[in-house]
């Protein structure tokens, strides 16, 4: 059992080969967009093309860092700009547009960024006083002949503002307009030359519901994509992100990091994308840690200390949740067996995506298989109950498919099943739970009992291999945490798929339990190898030793079959059998 188990040093990203690199990390120039977002900064410099329209889309969050960023970069690339020189001049019976006439409505900006805006506040206004009329000009006027970045969602919000918008800048013509029926124009105002590029940003579902509004839009303009994070591929890929991380100091105002800070930051970033070999530029979590950490800092340059302690306040914070949900099983309140044996239960991994809280939150599930003599009918308790979704439906087909390919019957299977997530009361979907479910299957029909203090988590294909799956952090924490507060035996451990190495990063509880031997953690890349561990037999006849070659869990189950079958066959009258 502890031949395929994992040594702590794997529970977490390994640096130290970056040691000497991080002595000087601070002193490196602040690297620009160009560097860590190269597909990105290629999409701006098409802006500065004729033909590739007045429209482009960008795939990022809508937030004041990202708008800052982007006004720098566009600022720093040279994108070109044509300032539109202008004036309104009142006539008698209409007010006219003079060119070359430096006014209120002559171009002052060539790049605005804004998250939020008002029609007044987007297309100008007037105001009519007696007989006097007075234009205001709005941020069109302002930015004209440069770039204007606007948020997808603001514009979704007001339909009208938007379609009078594409209009003006298909058109590049700036027509004055009434919001109401109730209100017209006390003049003719003669329209304006408009000469305008416009940097729609959103998420992927703004994106989505402006094309669904906008299909040739979404198709025709440019297209570019903030890019989260970057790989560790070598030390030229980790000082172009470190280059970044000075960059955001410099530009906030931040302390630089000091030496040992650098490693504990990329712990840090790499859970949150759960890979070890992730750097984040996430602007807003970058930023967010930074600040966070300068309120336990008491030294000249962001300290490791700083980062970890500022960390652990987060998530004593947000820790009361967690408690409950612990405390939950610690009670008996929700049965978890973290001790003995048993057929067909077995402790499955999940993650509870709470409604408005921020972080993911890993529990052991207790899973049920029970069997009895019937026409071979497989019953998801789950899905006939209309609480499992589709992905979970999904596994459970798949695992019944392998499993009966396995068997290779060649008569009905006499058993039929039935399998539940205890004390579930809410919809379970994903297939993670698919492995153990398959185990516990296997153990119900082959009457071998499962060690408990085991939790299995993973997903299974029709061949039986073991495929990764997500929050494989958070889910081992959660059942460690079980089992520590109940008293470490030394025998529990959590097997996880093999693809699911690279995304470890455990707190340092669980490190130090595994480095001592107390916890283990157990990686598979088949379904054999799961019930081997678990129930300390061999699923296939080349795992038996020559003088047991028979004792397979294969084996059993096939003599449970075929004995089942034999006394469950009617007896039929002498004078039927003849015709056997």
């Amino acid at each position: 059992m502890k031949n395929n188990e994992l040594e702590w040093q794997a529970l977490r990203p390994d640096y130290a080969s970056y040691q000497t690199f991080f002595q000087t990390a601070s002193q490196l120039p602040a690297s620009l967009l160009r560097e860590v977002q190269p597909r990105l900064y290629e999409s701006l410099q098409w802006l500065n093309n004729a033909d590739s329209g007045q429209f482009m889309l960008l795939k990022a969050d809508d937030s004041a860092a990202y708008f800052d960023m982007l006004t720098d970069t566009l600022t720093q690339s040279g994108i070109k700009t044509d300032p539109v020189v202008g004036s309104y001049q009142a006539e008698t019976n209409k007010i006219d547009w003079q060119e070359n006439v430096h006014g209120a409505f002559s171009s002052s900006e060539s790049i605005t960024c804004c998250q939020w805006i008002e029609p007044e506040q987007l297309f100008g206004s007037f105001y009519c006083h007696k007989d006097e009329v007075t234009l205001s000009p709005g941020l069109l006027h302002k930015v004209n002949g440069g770039i204007l970045v606007l948020s997808i969602k603001s514009l979704l919000a007001q339909p009208l503002m938007w379609f009078r918008l594409k209009k003006m800048v298909e058109e590049q013509r700036f027509e004055w307009l009434v919001w109401n029926d109730n209100q017209s124009l006390p003049l003719p105002i003669e329209s304006m030359p408009l000469n305008l590029r416009v940097i729609l940003v959103g998420d992927r579902l703004s994106l989505e519901e402006l094309e669904f509004m906008e299909p040739e839009l979404s198709s025709t303009a440019l297209y570019g994509e903030y890019e989260y994070d970057m790989y560790l591929e070598d030390e030229t890929a980790l000082s172009q992100w470190c280059g970044f991380v000075n960059s955001l100091c410099q530009k906030y105002r931040l302390p630089s990091l000091s030496a040992d800070a650098w490693e504990v930051f990329l712990t840090q970033a790499a859970r949150q994308h759960e890979d070890q070999l992730i750097l984040s530029l996430d602007l807003e979590w970058l930023l967010r840690q930074l600040r966070y950490a300068i309120r336990f800092n008491h030294e000249a340059s962001l300290t490791a200390d700083a980062l970890k302690k500022a960390e652990e306040n987060r998530l004593w914070r947000h820790s009361y949740l967690l408690e409950r949900s612990r405390d939950e099983i610690l009670q008996d309140q929700v049965m978890i067996q973290t001790e003995g044996e048993a057929v067909g239960q077995i402790n499955g991994l999940s993650v509870l995506d709470y409604p408005g809280y921020p972080d993911l939150i890993g529990e052991p599930t207790r899973i049920t298989c029970v069997a009895h003599i019937g026409d071979g009918e497989f019953t998801d308790v789950e899905r006939k109950a209309e609480l499992g979704g589709n992905l979970h439906a999904k596994g459970m087909m798949i695992m019944q498919a392998y499993l009966n390919s396995e068997l290779r019957l060649d008569q009905p299977q006499p058993f039929s099943t039935s399998i539940v997530f205890e004390q579930s009361y809410g919809e379970v979907d994903g297939d993670s739970a698919s492995l153990a479910e398959l185990c516990a299957f296997i153990s119900t029909l082959a009457q071998q009992p499962i060690d408990q203090q085991i939790a299995v988590t993973g997903a299974v294909d029709q061949f039986g291999q073991v495929q990764p799956i997500g929050g494989v952090n958070q889910k081992i924490e959660g059942f460690f945490d079980i089992c520590q507060q109940r008293g470490l035996t030394g025998a529990q451990g959590v097997i996880i798929p093999l693809a699911n190495i690279r995304h470890l990063v455990l707190n340092e509880n669980v490190q130090q339990a595994v480095k001592e031997e107390k916890f283990h953690i157990w990686p598979v890349t088949h379904v054999a190898e799961a019930i081997t561990l678990l129930t300390r037999q061999p699923y296939y006849e080349e795992q038996c030793e020559p003088e047991q070659s028979d004792s397979h869990l294969l084996a059993v189950i096939h003599d449970r079959i075929t004995l089942a079958n034999n006394q469950d066959r009617p007896k039929l009258p002498w004078f039927l059998r003849l015709f056997r």
